[in-house]
């Protein structure tokens, strides 16, 4: 699983009050990664730390996984089945074969809040993605339930973005 690619601001003023797009996307980030290991899945899988660290050992090769091109992923017309060219699939190419038993990869491409009653919940695009295909096997959004903080909303995106693999 790859780092978010990209938050949204928003109107309510989360992102901000959370400290910008960079922290909130490592937060959900975080949410993830927790939402997985409670389920028994996270070491299963290469998470953003593990990929930051195999980057870290072959700077010269590998793509910073904090950095891939996911721009193309964002747009509403890219959907499941749908290819994707350069240089992502070179970044996520590169990117499976330093890691042992890699097929496919979960990229969180952007995460959005939408208004709800008082407050709001998180609404995560992920895609699935084959990169020795460049094609996604899935690509949907993920929301959470409405919340009344940043934090409650990036914990209920990460459980449902949980769900998809695991029943809780």
């Amino acid at each position: 699983m790859t780092p978010t690619g990209f938050v949204r601001s928003d109107s309510l003023g989360w992102v901000q009050a959370m400290g910008g797009t960079r922290i909130v996307a490592r937060q959900l980030d975080s949410a993830i990664f927790l939402a997985l290991d409670a389920r028994g899945l996270a070491q299963r899988w290469i998470m953003p730390a593990g990929l930051e660290h195999t980057y870290e050992r072959n700077r010269s090769y590998a793509a910073d996984p904090y950095v891939l091109a996911v721009e193309p992923l964002r747009a509403p017309s890219f959907m499941t089945a749908g290819r994707y060219g350069e240089p992502l699939s070179t970044q996520l190419r590169t990117m499976i074969a330093l890691e042992a038993d890699a097929r496919f990869v979960l990229l969180p491409v952007e995460l959005r809040f939408e208004k709800v009653g008082t407050g709001a919940r998180g609404v995560l695009r992920v895609a699935l993605l084959d990169p020795r295909a460049a094609d996604a096997r899935f690509v949907g959004d993920v929301k959470g339930d409405a919340a009344t903080t940043a934090a409650a909303a990036l914990a209920s995106v990460g459980q449902r973005l949980a769900d998809l693999f695991s029943a809780p």
